[in-house]
């Protein structure tokens, strides 16, 4: 038995509603708004695309492309220094003391040949025993290292690297050439960074839906927008522990129903799909049935929000008005609805559509929409 996704139960929950309505879809017909009714703003926030909120909307977006890496970003990488863990080896050199120094040889890696911290941070050094070394960088520990050799050795040169970074790892899954583990080391690593060493996304990748996971708490980013549109304020300096999932395009549709041509469910993709373009692959708008200021976008809001949804009114009575469906873009999930019926009376059937914009993701049914 296949599920129905939000966007499809909405979608069902908007034709039925077109059903009940009856007479007050046809010209003439009548439906009596309830005054006892919350107000419709109580609930939903009412945008109309106009000239003006598309000249914001398109001033934001070009400021965003303008945005390069953020100054917390850059401050952070300037300040980054690798912080050693249980599992990564080091190499510590003593200078004109090789009898401190354990030779790599011929045939003996660093790694191989070097110190491995252990499980409780510490490592073993001739003279003076046990170290904590966890959580210091390699200056803190040359430094604790040489302070305690000097009980033994007159002003001892210490060198100390990692050898090998093991114990710190970001984990990547999804649509990635090469989902796995990448280990963290000296060099500070960005989101971008880490999906390159996965081998970049592949083509099933939804590039606006990658999500990372830190601590608990997910955030979403979009890789279109630093890949394509240069908005490098979202990129994001790893931490051990990071999950980075990059989903596939699978359910990335939007619904376009009522009063056009061929209703249904379009696939988004990751290239931008604007309410126009929407409107063009339903068919066009029934230009005999559909009321010209009836074009809205139902758009839920994120969980937690104060109002459940954004309904966006496109009214396409003048040709100004028509060409801004070309700027307003569409998110996956997203309605359209063309209506026959008056803005009045939509609003009453706006307001009786709201519950099904807070039913679970998934419900149980007999097939998609």
């Amino acid at each position: 038995m296949k599920k129905i996704t939000r966007i499809s139960w909405l979608a069902i929950a908007v034709l039925s509603m077109s059903t009940l309505a009856g007479c007050a879809w046809a010209p003439g017909g009548h439906i009596d708004y309830d005054a006892d009714a919350p107000p419709l703003d109580d609930r939903v926030e009412v945008q109309p695309i106009t000239p003006e909120f598309i000249a914001t909307y398109r001033e934001q977006v070009n400021a965003v492309k303008a945005t390069s890496m953020s100054t917390e970003l850059s401050e952070a990488m300037d300040a980054y220094e690798y912080e050693v863990g249980p599992g990564d080896v080091l190499t510590i050199i003593v200078y004109d003391h090789p009898e401190l120094t354990i030779p790599a040889g011929a045939e003996r890696s660093a790694a191989e040949s070097g110190t491995v911290v252990q499980s409780d941070g510490t490592i073993y050094y001739p003279y003076i025993g046990r170290v904590k070394v966890e959580d210091r960088t390699v200056d803190q520990i040359r430094r604790i290292i040489a302070s305690r050799l000097s009980n033994f050795i007159t002003d001892p040169q210490v060198e100390v690297s990692v050898a090998a970074f093991l114990s710190k790892k970001v984990y990547v899954t999804g649509a990635v050439g090469a989902p796995g583990v990448v280990p963290i080391t000296n060099v500070p690593m960005t989101v971008l960074d880490v999906i390159s060493q996965t081998g970049g996304t592949n083509e099933l990748a939804n590039l606006h839906g990658v999500t990372l996971n830190r601590n608990g708490e997910e955030q979403e980013l979009s890789l279109y927008a630093m890949l394509k549109e240069g908005d490098l304020s979202q990129n994001r300096l790893v931490q051990p522990g990071d999950v980075l999932h990059v989903p596939t395009l699978e359910n990335q549709n939007v619904a376009v129903l009522g009063q056009v041509l061929k209703p249904g469910n379009i696939p988004v993709g990751n290239e931008r799909l604007s309410l126009t373009d929407a409107l063009s692959r339903a068919g066009g708008v029934d230009e005999f049935r559909a009321e010209p200021s009836g074009i809205f976008v139902l758009r839920g809001m994120p969980a937690g929000s104060e109002k459940i949804a954004t309904v966006y009114q496109l009214d396409i009575s003048n040709a100004v008005s028509l060409t801004m469906g070309n700027y307003f873009q569409l998110q996956p999930q997203d309605v359209v609805y063309v209506t026959a019926a008056p803005l009045a009376r939509w609003n009453k059937v706006i307001s009786l559509l709201l519950p099904s914009l807070t039913l679970p993701g998934d419900i149980a049914g007999s097939g998609d929409l």
